[in-house]
């Protein structure tokens, strides 16, 4: 789960994040390069072959490219970077709800297919040499590298895909497993390089391909002969394929991943110019605060500035001013908003009623909090979809209402005749916005919450609580303001600031009342949205904090995952971010669309950088001279 820590939005990458969950779902369509070949699987139809796939247009890399157009293939390797983390760790199992996973704990494994970062809706092979399929898509089948290793130097066989497959079919995160077990029929090894997947007929098979072409990779071998349980944390990372292996680790404190110098993939053209830094190390921190002062120190390397406050005031000290050992920069990012938001828990009865938490979402006043606290560096988000085309704007257009209009009685008000909701704007004069208090006081009070003597809304005897639940320092001064206007609303609002183990806990058990989230969506949407905002989830899903449970909005995500064309995709999704928006579940907060970093003046970076990743662990690269001559002067810790 991605988790805000700080006064701004969460550092982003495009391949952070659990592979599960977070994975952009695409389809296949027939590439430049595709070839025809006879089906082998019994069947006559002629399958497409190639070496990539891509959703609704044309791959950008021909099948003999040599290196992705964004990095440099003579980038020098060596060196080593380091990044901060939050709190600590007690896992290097990102894949189980238990224990703490510490952070980059995925950068062990890989799959057969894999993105790019200057594409949308295209994946390549990995260690997939090549793919074919039906045009239809009913199934598809994985042809191996012959040379792929585990890091123990083992060999990579269709029987570690499969096996690694059915693990989290049988074990992975329940709302994922429940989304596969809709998807795929049967997993298949069809010789030692040859993989198999048979879609279940029924289910839009758009996506599949790269959804089961985006799973991680175990070896089988290893799992079996080190008896380990696939939903039990664990400081023993399972085998993977990748090019970095476990270094040193300090629990709760540091980790280092070394880079693999027998990695199978070097010479890899989606690898060559990636994967420069021979170690990458993250240094935990108890808070913010902390963190920041260690970066000042030298602790680590490299930061991804999320706190505005910081931004504007704190770059002051001498290694930036004076020594000129810490460069500040702020690069262009292309990729979609995070959604980060404010999110009510609607499982509990006082805030099932829209009414209420549109009045609650009323008092939060981000103009005044972007002056005030952020130094005017933000912009408000509205949509799901926020920085793309595919946000809902004006009223519904012809195509929109065709599907919105047959789930009519399952919408909230105002979505077929009305423009979106978007955030409530406020005076920046004064924290608590009086036009909003009184608009929010009259929902309330239409809502049968009526004020009592002692300035609290009750009804039928029951106070109207809300708990802030926050474990990040830096949020308080986010939050005491807001926690102040509701009260002057007559909510018994307070501020709950906890560890993050109890953070963590507490959401997964779904014990909150309001929460700090996010919402990672794709350009290209598709079967992963059931675990943000599905019914069938929404009681099991770590993803949909709120339990949103819609009729409207899981028959508009079946259109989104059956839609054919880019068209129809966009016309989906924009009607889905209208319902989901007027559903009022969230209180969005905020984005922009720069990169803010601060790094020592050791590393170097492709000019210019791709549009949807800045890449600092993945193609960035070590000045040696450099970074001997700030050692000499004392840079560092």
């Amino acid at each position: 789960m991605y988790r805000a820590t700080v006064t701004a939005i969460t550092p982003r990458s495009f391949r952070q994040g659990q592979i599960l969950l977070f994975a952009v779902l695409t389809s296949l369509s027939i590439a430049v390069s595709a070839l025809y070949a006879q089906a082998t699987d019994g069947s006559s139809a002629p399958l497409i072959k190639s070496h990539g796939i891509s959703t609704f247009g044309d791959l950008k890399y021909p099948a003999d490219f040599e290196h992705l157009d964004y990095v440099n293939p003579d980038a020098p390797k060596g060196g080593e970077i380091s990044i901060w983390g939050f709190g600590g760790f007690d896992s290097m199992n990102p894949y189980t709800p238990k224990g703490r996973a510490g952070r980059l704990s995925n950068i062990f494994f890989e799959s057969l297919l894999t993105g790019t970062a200057d594409e949308i809706g295209s994946s390549y092979g990995l260690i997939a040499e090549s793919l074919e399929y039906p045009e239809d898509r009913s199934f598809v089948i994985f042809n191996l590298r012959d040379d792929v290793t585990f890091s123990d130097g083992s060999s990579l066989t269709a029987e570690d895909v499969v096996f690694s497959y059915e693990l989290f079919l049988e074990k992975g995160l329940p709302s994922f497993r429940a989304v596969l077990s809709q998807q795929v029929e049967t997993a298949e090894v069809l010789g030692p390089l040859r993989v198999k997947y048979t879609f279940k007929e029924g289910f839009p098979t758009r996506d599949l391909p790269e959804t089961v072409g985006g799973l991680p990779i175990f070896s089988k071998a290893h799992y079996e002969a080190n008896d380990r349980d696939f939903e039990e944390s664990s400081l023993e990372p399972l085998l993977g394929s990748g090019p970095y292996v476990l270094g040193e680790v300090d629990v709760g404190q540091s980790i280092t991943y070394v880079r693999n110098p027998d990695y199978w993939g070097l010479d890899h053209p989606l690898m060559v110019g990636r994967s420069n830094f021979d170690e990458i190390t993250v240094e935990y921190f108890g808070d913010y605060n902390a963190a920041f002062e260690g970066f000042k120190g030298g602790a680590y390397t490299f930061r991804n500035e999320a706190s505005s406050k910081s931004w504007g005031t704190g770059y002051n000290f001498p290694a930036v001013t004076e020594r000129g050992w810490i460069k500040k920069e702020a690069l262009p990012d292309g990729t979609l908003a995070t959604g980060q938001a404010f999110v009510l828990n609607t499982r509990k009865e006082r805030f099932q009623d829209p009414r209420v938490r549109e009045a609650i979402g009323l008092m939060f006043n981000f103009e005044w909090s972007n002056e005030t606290l952020f130094y005017g560096l933000y912009a408000r988000i509205n949509s799901f979809w926020e920085n793309s085309d595919l946000a809902a704007e004006g009223l519904p257009s012809e195509a929109e209402l065709a599907l919105l209009e047959p789930l009519s009685e399952h919408l909230p008000d105002g979505v077929l005749d009305s423009e979106p909701v978007m955030a409530p704007t406020s005076s920046p004069r004064s924290s608590t916005d009086r036009r909003n208090l009184r608009r929010a006081s009259a929902l309330l009070d239409e809502a049968g919450w009526a004020v009592g003597s002692d300035g609290m809304r009750r009804k039928d005897g029951q106070t109207l609580r809300i708990e802030f639940l926050n474990d990040s320092q830096t949020f308080d001064r986010v939050i005491n303001p807001y926690v102040d206007s509701l009260r002057q609303l007559g909510v018994d609002a307070v501020h709950n600031r906890v560890d993050q183990a109890e953070a963590v806990n507490r959401e997964r058990a779904y014990d909150f009342d309001i929460v700090t989230t996010q919402f990672p969506m794709g350009y290209i949407p598709g079967a992963s949205l059931q675990q943000s905002f599905g019914s069938e989830t929404a009681d099991i899903s770590t993803r949909n904090l709120m339990g949103l449970k819609s009729p409207a909005v899981d028959a508009l995500i079946d259109h989104i995952t059956a839609a054919t064309s880019q068209d129809e995709l966009e016309t989906a999704v924009s009607a889905l971010d209208r319902v989901l928006r007027a559903e009022r579940f969230w209180i969005p907060q905020w984005y922009k669309d720069t990169h803010t970093i601060a790094y020592y003046d050791i590393f170097e970076y492709p000019d210019p950088l791709p549009p949807y990743a800045l890449g600092h662990l993945d193609f960035w690269w070590y000045n040696a001279e450099k970074g001997e001559a700030l050692k000499a002067a004392g840079a560092f810790q």
